[in-house]
């Protein structure tokens, strides 16, 4: 049964699937031919070149200034997409896109990613710097080729300093950013915030990362893991968030069980306190050894990917990522 999974994953219709496939799944080198004409094909055809076809000059999507805004069509949104598929880093497109986001929203300053701009500066306005928004940017430059460029370089720090992993404490920090948005900054960390934070830290080779890094992800790791991954720490018997067990991709902000499964998988993090969510991702398999996609965001954004409620590459990929001893 799994072998024809993995020659549907590996069909020339989704080249980022196949890519993914071959590599993470049957463990294929990059230099191997048939990986390299699949990251080329990438490029060519299917999801990837149809976004990049409704590109602006400046390399955004959509109105330059609404790059946060405008979910899901931004190019905040859009670069996500972009990375989470594989793109070419090399591409001048790519490399534009990852321009416009590091010119108009990071924050000099503080190195974080806002949501808005300053009317002053044109540039990320410092009062509208997010964890989430931060942790997806970072993400997207590091996997489109951007790491060591000293603006994520800084992006990197700020997660390092500012992200924290805190579960109801008595009291919140104050001062600079913690006094803006209780929901991201308050007594209890926002799990989004902290989940992209990982996504983020986790994209970086582990040669690359300083202790700072690996410290903030030991950190978020046992964040996770008091929660079982998608339950209330302080009370293991309800459910933290139950969209967080629902299947889907692209997620955006949001996160679920696959996701954070995914991200602990690639850091090699066994615990038996992840062993609920794991048996979760397996009674979902069906019949067939496929999963559907349960959670979409189709309709609003530039491009439909898969169909909510039929079988999903993307999520079989992931789940078999996750289950592969």
């Amino acid at each position: 049964m799994t072998d024809k999974v993995v020659e549907w994953l590996i069909e020339e219709n989704n080249p980022s699937v196949r890519f993914f496939t071959l590599t993470s799944l049957m463990g294929r080198s990059l230099k191997d031919p048939v990986v390299r004409e699949t990251r080329k094909a990438i490029m060519e055809k299917g999801i990837v070149p149809g976004i990049l076809d409704m590109q602006n000059n400046d390399g955004s999507w959509g109105i330059p200034e609404r790059f946060y805004r405008d979910k899901y069509t931004g190019t905040v949104w859009t670069l996500l997409i972009l990375a989470e598929m594989a793109a070419d880093p090399e591409d001048q497109r790519i490399k534009n896109a990852c321009e416009f986001i590091l010119k108009n929203s990071q924050d000099p300053e503080s190195g974080g990613f806002s949501y808005t701009q300053s009317a002053k500066t044109g540039t990320g306005l410092d009062s509208s710097v997010v964890p989430c928004l931060t942790g997806n940017m970072v993400y997207s430059l590091v996997k489109l080729g951007y790491l060591e460029d000293k603006r994520t370089q800084r992006a990197i720090e700020w997660i390092t300093k500012y992200q924290r992993a805190d579960d109801a404490i008595e009291k919140a920090p104050t001062g600079g950013i913690y006094d803006r948005y209780v929901m991201c900054f308050g007594r209890h960390s926002c799990h989004m915030g902290v989940a992209k934070a990982l996504k983020a830290l986790a994209s970086i080779p582990p040669e690359k990362r300083s202790k700072e890094i690996t410290e903030k992800i030991d950190e978020i790791i046992e964040y996770f893991l008091r929660h079982h991954i998608y339950k209330k720490s302080h009370d293991l018997s309800k459910i933290s968030r139950p969209g967080w067990l629902k299947l889907g991709f692209p997620l955006m902000y949001q996160t679920d069980i696959l996701e954070l499964l995914e991200i602990f998988k690639a850091l090699k993090v066994r615990d038996p306190r992840m062993q609920d969510a794991i048996e979760k991702i397996k009674s979902k398999q069906m019949e067939d050894g496929k999963w559907k996609l349960e959670n979409s965001m189709n309709g609003r954004m530039l491009v439909n990917i898969e169909e909510k409620g039929m079988p999903s590459k993307w999520i079989t990929l992931k789940a078999l990522k996750v289950l592969k001893d």
